[in-house]
């Protein structure tokens, strides 16, 4: 059997802004104290389970467990959320077009709500779902590895649980890694070892590139897709030389990690027909990949795109806001910004209106755009003209040519014209989150994926 590798994550330890809140403390406690029981409750029942030390940043922590992992042993990060005030409940990540671990996140889930059954379920998420399109801790451990986030600090209901039933938390992801580790050694034949030039054994894949079948095939390796990286080279991407981007040897062959490619901006997909898996590779983006980050310029999805996407999510907010995408079309384009990216910036900051914490929906302020003058958020009378104050508070950052409409975004004069004229400028300015523009660029691509640009 092979080790269980538990990391606690944590605001101070895992991420990259340092605006840490009030919150802070308490989230490395009480994740820190939940690993501690689930160590004790794996070996109490004979299993190894190894401490990831705390300390650690994340590039610390991905090559402290790369250094040690063997094939078999699996890695799990436990999470809590104290940052989302609309995120109660429970989430497990993997790493995106993984069917297998995939399944091994929704094992892992059932087993913890089996214990916890009072938490919401808010099910096996795929990467691409997390603020940032991926996850470090999914894509880069060279052993099977999951992100866990047990409950929210912010919901009255989810702390209480985990203060007060520390011990069937604990017992439940317990047993959840008991059922995923004895899966991984069961099945280690079929894994690729670290360092291995020709995995043993191998299911190839059919490729399609926009459509049409490619001559060579991939292989699935350890539930991840790799595609030649002669076909990488076809499709004129510069991939360049960084360990993130996973490669192997096979059979004489480079192969490269599908699922890397997406942030290369190419939409990848995996899918099984006829029992035979198939990778669908596809870009028909209709700009170049170094404009996607300027904010002023067009927009290039229709209204209906806007309006499907948000339908997508879930949520009631488009019930609530239904013409928002026809407004952010119309304003955006009266002051020549980019509404794809004005929308992207809308859905995270409303949590795809969902809204949460100070901000209401009544108050129509779509970017948590603060006033000075009243010390606390903006308020606006109509959805319009808070969709306007966005607008113009971007353009306010990203140009420095005067308004085309009178001005509603209390705080525009504020801004130094033209500071920000790209996403990458905005991040520690509009939000002290230093990866910020990585969240709304994660945000535009799975607009443009919903829109089969992508």
């Amino acid at each position: 059997m092979g080790r269980i590798f538990v990391s606690a994550g944590y605001s101070s330890n895992r991420d990259d802004d340092l605006s840490f809140d009030t919150h802070t403390g308490l989230e490395a406690q009480e994740v820190l104290s939940v690993r501690d029981v689930v160590l004790q409750q794996l070996r109490s029942h004979q299993y190894e389970g190894v401490a990831v030390p705390p300390e650690f940043t994340l590039p610390q922590m991905i090559d402290w467990v790369n250094r040690r992992a063997h094939p078999g042993d699996i890695l799990l990060e436990l999470r809590a959320n104290a940052n989302d005030v609309t995120q109660s409940g429970t989430t497990a990540f993997y790493i995106a077009c993984n069917y297998e671990r995939k399944t091994q996140a929704e094992q892992l889930l059932q087993a913890y709500l089996r214990r916890v059954p009072q938490l919401l379920n808010r099910g096996a998420k795929s990467d691409l779902q997390s603020p940032l399109g991926q996850l470090a801790v999914c894509r880069h451990i060279n052993v099977p590895s999951l992100q866990l986030t047990i409950g929210s600090l912010l919901d009255a209901n989810d702390r209480r649980l985990l203060q007060t039933q520390r011990q069937n938390v604990a017992l439940g992801i317990a047993e959840g890694l008991a059922i995923w580790s004895r899966a991984v050694s069961a099945s280690l034949s079929s894994t690729t070892p670290s360092g291995t030039t020709e995995p043993p054994q191998t299911t190839q894949v059919t490729i399609l590139v926009n459509g049409a079948t490619h001559d060579e095939r991939g292989v699935l390796v350890n539930g991840n897709v790799y595609v030649p990286i002669d076909l990488v080279d076809q499709l004129d991407i510069d991939l360049p030389l960084d360990a993130t981007i996973r490669r192997i040897n096979h059979y004489g062959v480079v192969l490269v990690r599908a699922i890397d490619l997406r942030e290369l901006n190419l939409s990848v997909s995996v899918y099984e027909q006829d029992h035979t898996p198939i990778v669908a590779l596809r870009s028909s983006l209709p700009i170049a990949i170094n404009q996607m980050e300027q904010i002023m310029g067009q927009g290039h999805t229709s209204e209906i795109q806007l309006m499907m996407f948000l339908k997508s999510q879930g949520t009631d907010g488009f019930s609530r806001f239904p013409e928002l995408p026809k407004l952010y079309r119309e304003e955006a384009a009266i002051e020549g910004v980019n509404y794809d990216i004005a929308f992207a910036q809308m859905c995270i900051e409303t949590n795809f209106l969902g809204f949460g914490g100070t901000v209401k929906p009544e108050h129509n302020n779509f970017a948590r755009l603060g006033d000075n003058h009243n010390g606390g958020e903006a308020i606006f009378a109509s959805s319009r003209i808070g969709v306007r104050a966005h607008i113009q508070h971007l353009k306010a950052y990203a140009s420095s040519a005067p308004l085309v409409q009178a001005i509603v975004d209390p705080r525009f004069g504020c801004v130094r014209r033209g500071i920000a004229p790209h996403l990458s400028q905005l991040s520690g300015r509009w939000s002290a989150d230093l990866n910020y523009h990585h969240k709304i660029l994660a945000m535009l691509r799975r607009l443009y994926e919903s829109a089969g640009f992508l």
